[in-house]
């Protein structure tokens, strides 16, 4: 089985032509930037961290393994895991998709996590 075409991108980066299907993860739009201007084709908000998850994360005691933990189980309900589900559908399906987030540290974020169990998963 071929390796789905996951890679993930800066919302406020130009659109690319080879960035195929533009997904939005983040539960919030990205500050400054329009809609045109982000050129986004899905925005699955039932995929994003709660936020009382993204709260705790930026907060004192957030550390980013246990976050992964408690993203993953949020990611297991019901509405986020058919997201998923679809998403991972959307990968198999072949061309690139281009996971999008405001995050400045992308490695150390959700849409990490998120890559992950894509590439595992499909």
């Amino acid at each position: 089985m071929t390796r789905p075409d996951v890679r993930v991108r800066r919302v406020y980066e130009p659109p690319s032509p080879d960035d195929g299907t533009r997904v939005l993860v983040d539960r919030l739009w990205p500050r400054g930037l329009g809609k045109e201007t982000a050129e986004v084709d899905e925005w699955p908000k039932a995929l994003t961290p709660s936020t009382e998850l993204r709260r705790w994360y930026h907060g004192p005691s957030g550390g980013f393994e246990e976050f992964r933990r408690r993203y993953e189980a949020e990611l297991a309900g019901p509405e986020a895991a058919a997201a998923l589900r679809d998403l991972r559908e959307l990968a198999k399906a072949g061309g690139r998709i281009t996971l999008l987030t405001a995050a400045k540290d992308p490695e150390h974020s959700h849409t990490a996590v998120l890559l992950r169990l894509l590439l595992l998963l499909t």
